[in-house]
């Protein structure tokens, strides 16, 4: 409510098109006022410029005029006084029909003006809009590389507007080849190095399975093939976090309920060993998008929950998948562990961020695990928020989009 009062009371911007549209009435009416001001000038001394010519500019010629009104003849000054006031009335008519006349004309026509003027505006500010539009459907993409396929392609004279658009497309190709290829350089030094990984393993299991290894060795080969298994687990990681930044371009149907009992007896053993309860709640959570991404998104929450939880013997996680709405379908997974404070939640979501001490070497994660679940959410048109259990742990929902 904090946010969204001063929105409310703040009063709306009046739009380019709307001000443009109102500086040109404004100098359009201004321009008619003046031209009807000095039409009213030139009509006045015209009109009075052509008494004097022919009544006074010549002496002695009103002496010769001679008026009959109404059986009455007016001669000399009287006939002359006569035809002032005859002057003054048409004067005073025609100055009045004008000045009426024209500023209901200049009404009119300045109405037209406004109408013609909004439409000019709009055409001439109809590349810009299309510049904005293009802009926000960018901003409102998942993610941030998500919407860089668009392009203005604006088509036009060549003028600034068009120098605009094809200005904003050459930052926008240029920021999609950046992303592109920072996924592909993640993707193939993901591949490259799983080869050495593998050939490592390979010679350490060698070399403690030999006859005369000693017992040295084979404590060493453990904790090099510990390590080098980590060193796996980044990887494939790595992997799927490049894979799960990009939208699923064959999306099936799926309910999150059935991923979750699928999850929950994978994670099954892993919990009992560890001594840590896990609690199934499923309700229908009907979604599309790619069940494998979906699958490892459930695992990770469960695997971190397990992971990071008490070792007691009294910790649980616990797992519900909801329809929260006509719109979206949940997956919530809490869990008992040590207190987290509110403002290290959203570092979780942050790749080879850790919780606690967990070192980077000797640690049993890569910590991948959250920011994959985030990604694959984010893929699916979802999000995840995430806040501190009271009494200890955290408590992780994932909303998608529900399937129509």
């Amino acid at each position: 409510m904090s946010l969204t009062l001063p929105r409310l009371l703040r009063r709306p911007r009046p739009t380019l098109r709307l001000r443009l549209t109102l500086v040109y009435s404004v100098l359009f009416l201004l321009a008619g006022l003046a031209l009807l001001a000095v039409t009213y000038l030139l009509f006045d001394q015209q009109l009075k410029a052509i008494f004097e010519r022919q009544y006074v500019s010549e002496p002695g010629k009103h002496k010769e005029l001679f008026i009959t009104r109404n059986g009455v003849t007016l001669s000399g000054e009287a006939a002359l006084e006569w035809l002032r006031e005859q002057q003054a009335g048409v004067h005073d008519a025609a100055v009045a029909s004008l000045v009426v006349q024209g500023a209901l004309a200049l009404l009119l026509v300045g109405g037209l003006a406004v109408g013609l003027g909004w439409l000019l505006a709009g055409r001439v500010l109809a590349p810009l809009n299309l510049v904005t539009e293009t802009a926000r459907r960018i901003a409102a993409a998942p993610m941030a590389e998500r919407g860089l396929s668009e392009r203005i392609a604006l088509r036009g004279p060549d003028d600034e507007v068009k120098d605009l658009a094809d200005t904003f497309d050459t930052m926008v190709e240029r920021l999609d080849r950046s992303f592109e290829g920072q996924r592909r350089f993640v993707a193939n030094a993901s591949h490259e190095l799983r080869t050495p990984l593998t050939l490592n393993r390979a010679l350490v299991e060698l070399a403690m399975h030999r006859r005369t290894a000693s017992p040295d060795v084979k404590e060493l080969g453990e904790s090099l093939l510990e390590i080098n298994a980590r060193h796996e687990r980044l990887i494939s990681g790595l992997l799927l976090l490049a894979r799960s930044e990009q939208e699923p371009a064959d999306r099936s149907p799926v309910d999150l309920a059935d991923v979750v009992a699928h999850v929950i007896e994978q994670n099954a053993g892993a919990a009992e060993a560890a001594g840590v309860a896990l609690q199934e709640v499923t309700g229908p959570a009907p979604t599309t998008g790619d069940a494998l991404l979906l699958e490892r998104l459930v695992h990770n929450l469960v695997e971190n929950g397990v992971r990071y939880n008490v070792s007691d013997g009294t910790g649980w996680v616990r797992v519900e998948s909801r329809t929260a709405s006509r719109e979206t379908v949940e997956v919530e997974v809490s869990n008992t562990g040590p207190n987290v404070p509110p403002y290290d939640v959203p570092l979780l979501f942050k790749p080879f961020h850790r919780l606690g001490d967990e070192r980077p070497v000797t640690g049993t994660s890569a910590g991948l695990g959250l920011s994959i679940v985030r990604s694959v959410a984010v893929a699916h048109g979802g999000d995840v928020r995430a806040r501190p259990r009271e009494g200890g742990g955290l408590v992780v929902v994932v909303s998608l989009p529900r399937a129509r």
